[in-house]
């Protein structure tokens, strides 16, 4: 039996058994592409790194797990649910959290504005636990398509206390990003408060 008719007959038992892909379909992961523009050649060290294109990488839906530890934000808990991004100007993106944890249901909205010439962040956080902080800082890539997006809190006080929540968000492929968020207490050295994962969510 020639190399041809062996593939022939694997490609009709897979359409015969509803595997193979329908023509013209492709995986969703085949549709996200790196943010680092093609040069045409190795990349050099004094080659200027890329800008975030927010909109583009951050668009859609992403299910997000945020394991915390107690604190005055609350007690230890695991949060998941699920965060749409939307675009309301140029400059401007809202997310909103829909979460679950053992208390019940939780809604985070952000407000970002994006400098992308500046390189630089503001996220305004409104909880619906009761609680609001803004945060500032600076958005960074590097040669290898990594972006790294590091924001620090203004002060805000929760039951009587006040706190600082700094966040490190590592965008590591155009599927995953993960924030490393670490909280301060009246003033005091700052600490892990969890590090969640959001994962792309794509339509059915």
């Amino acid at each position: 039996m020639t190399t041809r008719r062996i593939v022939q007959g694997a490609a009709a038992l897979l359409l015969g058994l509803g595997l193979a892909a329908p023509a013209g379909a492709q995986a969703p992961q085949e549709q996200l592409k790196s943010q680092v523009p093609t040069l045409g050649r190795p990349t050099k060290p004094d080659d200027p790194a890329p800008l975030l294109d927010f909109w583009l990488y951050f668009k859609g839906s992403w299910n997000v797990t945020w394991d915390y530890p107690e604190g005055p934000l609350g007690p230890a808990d695991v949060l998941s649910g699920t965060t749409v991004y939307t675009q309301k100007s140029p400059r401007t993106f809202e997310a909103v959290t829909k979460a679950e944890h053992s208390g019940g249901a939780v809604t985070i909205t952000e407000v970002l504005e994006y400098d992308r010439e500046g390189h630089a962040l503001t996220r305004t956080v409104t909880d619906s636990r009761g609680f609001s902080y803004t945060q500032k800082g600076t958005v960074n890539g590097d040669l290898g398509g990594q972006f790294t997006i590091r924001l620090e809190s203004a002060p805000f006080t929760v039951k009587g206390q006040t706190v600082r929540l700094n966040s490190v968000m590592r965008l590591l492929s155009p599927l995953n990003y993960r924030t490393q968020y670490t909280l301060s207490v009246d003033g005091g050295p700052f600490t892990n408060y969890g590090n969640p994962w959001w994962r792309k969510e794509f339509s059915k």
